[in-house]
């Protein structure tokens, strides 16, 4: 299923071309990205490899296909650790624009019969690549929120990426620029200034399940920065925020959903 883009002609994003060694690093010469695609995937329970062979063969894609696409600005894996499915695989896109999305499809194309230029052995390797997945996926789009905090040096090794899904709220007090105010100030005192958030990357729903969807992505070194990147918020939360500016931030959500997976390092 990797010939249309992993599911992604016939779609999905999250959280972010960058190399495999360059993971969410922010170049300053490539703009930020404007969409990303996340197609959520599940491991097929009669797979023959080994996770070890698993990875090779997706890293081998991506060096030869993925990362040669000038239509898609990164890519990359993210695997359960505690989510409602312990056979999600979640494959992450994210393009310069929405136009970049449809022809990032018909690119992959192209560099993969570059790269595999025998019919039979590119379908070969494109078999056994797309046997680690079961048939059922599920698609989304959503639109890159400015602001993100980008990780410094690149990926090194496998993180743990806690992703929170919140439901947002329309309240009639409301308006778009208190709201960005606030999400400003969230992101300066708080967010830029935790130092157990390593990577921070914020995005809406545009296209899929649930319009009131804003998602929140964040790289931290290891699960015993959890709490205390939890910790910390708390503390930059009550320097940044008074009691009243809490309250009137919070109208703004109706409640979220708490996510853990591993960020894999090809």
């Amino acid at each position: 299923m990797k010939t249309t883009n992993h599911f992604l002609s016939a779609l999905f994003v999250f959280l972010l071309a960058f190399s495999t060694s360059t993971i969410f690093a922010q170049d300053e010469e490539v703009n930020e990205p404007k969409y990303l695609t996340a197609t959520t995937m599940y491991w097929n329970k009669n797979y023959e490899g080994s996770p070890e062979e698993w990875r090779a063969t997706e890293k081998e894609y991506m060096e030869k296909v993925t990362s040669k696409n000038e239509h898609i600005m990164w890519s990359g894996y993210f695997t359960h650790l505690f989510t409602e499915n312990s056979n999600e695989v979640i494959y992450v896109q994210n393009y310069p624009s929405w136009e970049a999305i449809e022809k990032a499809t018909a690119r992959n194309a192209e560099l993969e019969k570059e790269a595999w230029p025998d019919e039979e052995e590119r379908k070969a390797f494109l078999d056994k690549m797309n046997s680690a997945y079961s048939i059922y996926h599920s698609d989304e789009i959503h639109a890159i929120i400015p602001g993100a905090k980008y990780l410094e040096g690149g990926m090194q090794k496998d993180m743990i990426m806690y992703l929170r899904v919140n439901k947002m709220a329309y309240p009639e007090d409301g308006s778009f620029d208190e709201f960005s105010a606030f999400m400003k100030k969230l992101r300066e005192e708080v967010i830029y200034k935790n130092e157990f958030i390593k990577g921070y990357y914020p995005s809406r729903h545009a296209w899929g399940n649930d319009k009131r969807d804003m998602t929140e992505a964040v790289l931290l070194d290891s699960m015993a920065d959890l709490d205390k990147m939890f910790n910390r918020n708390q503390e930059l939360m009550k320097e940044a925020f008074t009691e009243e500016e809490g309250k009137a931030f919070g109208k703004y959500y109706k409640g979220h959903g708490d996510y853990l997976y591993t960020a894999i390092k090809l």
